[in-house]
């Protein structure tokens, strides 16, 4: 199930496959591990597909809570671009990924790697679930989750990166959504992919419905001392778009994140590292940034500044609907210790839903 299976009213239009990928040239992979103490994995999203690593595009981040990491992006704020894939794993393991992803461009694009390489690994903390401090993510699953990136629909849950992630105090993990926007003649897409690990249960909305409160049992990682505080956690968010936008631009879409999270409930906790990155697979061929450099000038072809705000309700929507799809789409999860972090009772959660009179025209 995703969340339009529900009895709710979710704002805006999806594309084909309502996901990061209908993005055109955008590919998702994953690798996910769950044997022997692990209960974690590592995702790629891939703005141009493979063969075309290395060839920039238009991007910025935006950290709303910096107890997280995302590496790279300071050279990402430097030059207005991104060209390596963008990879999500647990909090342990970004150094691994991070070596990982330069092996995996050394083999397949040396001349790339002949020059030098900041690669962008994000990171949400699994350890309720995961065996965390043991290297269970090695070097090649970086390269695993690039190898299996592909464009159409995308699994969401327990997969990748997401797998041992919580959310609202249910299982969580990676979920995506995308929105379509109409521009003069032109359509464009935006798309989100989340990876979910943040909120207190009572915090959960849907949709505009608070039903969190009416959650409180079955409550594992709340109502047993284990370690953490409420919310702690954190979220990654990647945004992606085909509409021509500057680097500033994609920086308004990433700062934009934080409202569709919050139209899921949270108000975001100190213990969370809630990190956002956006970026334009449009005007290839510009920003490039090499130690050789043919063109005298380069030129970006971008939308003015005062038709942005479709874009930010696209964003603001498709990350919403990303978080539950999320908590739709995981299953409940034992791991490290004998944690158990429960599935969201759906059927629980639609009988909430309509008694509220969701799906009757309101938000």
């Amino acid at each position: 199930m995703r969340a339009r299976d529900l009895p709710i009213i979710l704002d805006g239009r999806p594309g084909r496959w309502n996901a990061i990928t209908d993005v055109p040239g955008v590919e998702v992979g994953y690798v996910t591990l769950t044997e022997s103490g692990a209960r974690t994995g590592v995702t790629a999203i891939l703005p141009r597909g493979r063969a075309a690593v290395g060839v920039p595009c238009a991007a910025a981040s935006h950290s709303f809570n910096g107890n997280g990491e995302m590496t790279g992006t300071t050279w990402i704020e430097e030059i207005g671009a991104l060209t390596l894939p963008v990879m999500i794993t647990n909090t342990h393991a970004v150094g691994t990924v991070h070596r990982g992803v330069v092996d995996w461009v050394a083999d397949r694009h040396p001349a790339l790697a002949a020059q030098w390489l900041l690669p962008v690994v994000a990171e949400t903390w699994d350890g309720y679930l995961n065996d965390i401090n043991a290297p269970h993510v090695r070097l090649e699953h970086a390269a695993q989750a690039i190898e299996a990136a592909a464009t159409g629909p995308v699994a969401e849950g327990n997969v990748g990166g997401g797998t041992g992630m919580n959310c609202y105090a249910y299982k969580g993990g990676s979920g995506t959504a995308s929105r379509l926007v109409e521009h003069g003649s032109d359509t464009y897409t935006v798309g989100v992919f989340a990876q979910a690990n943040f909120g207190s249960r009572h915090e959960l909305t849907i949709a505009g419905h608070r039903v969190g409160h009416r959650l409180l049992d079955d409550n594992p990682m709340e109502t047993t001392n284990w370690f953490a505080p409420s919310g702690a956690g954190s979220v990654i968010v990647v945004v992606a778009t085909d509409a021509p936008l500057l680097p500033g631009q994609c920086k308004s879409l990433a700062r934009r994140v934080p409202m569709g999270l919050a139209r899921t409930g949270t108000t975001g906790s100190h213990f969370s590292g809630d990190i956002f990155l956006a970026f334009s697979t449009a005007n290839e061929g510009a920003l490039t940034s090499g130690f050789t450099v043919a063109d005298d000038y380069q030129s970006l072809r971008f939308v003015p500044w005062g038709r942005m705000d479709p874009y930010y309700t696209a964003v603001v929507q498709a990350v919403e609907e990303a978080v539950l799809n999320a908590l739709m789409g995981a299953e409940e999860m034992t791991g490290r210790n004998g944690h158990r972090s429960p599935a969201l009772p759906v059927a629980t959660l639609i009988e909430l839903l309509e008694q509220d009179g969701a799906g009757a025209g309101s938000r």
